[in-house]
């Protein structure tokens, strides 16, 4: 008797509904939407990254403070905040001489609360999803 070996990722028998086909296309958004959000994810792909916007969900910090949290030079912090801050994911607030980053808006909140939540760590999302005061 001879097993036959299935790959789930691929169609077992290759026929195209030309109808769904049409109606996804019509779906699609423009490449360049998809373009910018894999530019976001490419962001949020850094670990150092990463942990500046989670440090910054829970609250505003300038720029020294957010390198001791994240174990990070001021110069690197500093690079890695003009990459957020230039994909809108970050913002700045000037106080004299300082700086203050915080999250841009709460799409950011959302969207690394999904991906913790995805992960099943329930833990970290404790607080997150609630809107800062």
């Amino acid at each position: 008797m001879r097993t036959i070996q299935v790959d789930p990722d691929v169609c077992n028998v290759r026929q195209v509904d030309a109808e769904k086909v049409l109606q996804g296309r019509a779906l699609l958004l423009d490449d360049g939407v998809y373009g910018e959000a894999a530019s976001i994810f490419r962001a949020l792909g850094d670990t150092s990254r990463a942990k500046i916007v989670f440090s910054l969900l829970q609250q505003e910090l300038c720029v020294c403070d957010l390198a001791a949290v994240c174990d990070l030079s001021e110069s690197s912090a500093s690079q890695h905040l003009r990459v957020l801050r230039g994909l809108r994911i970050v913002k700045l607030r000037r106080d004299g001489r300082m700086s203050y980053y915080s999250i841009e808006d709460d799409h950011v909140r959302v969207l690394l609360g999904v991906c913790l939540n995805h992960l099943h760590d329930r833990d970290a999302l404790a607080g997150l999803m609630a809107m800062p005061a």
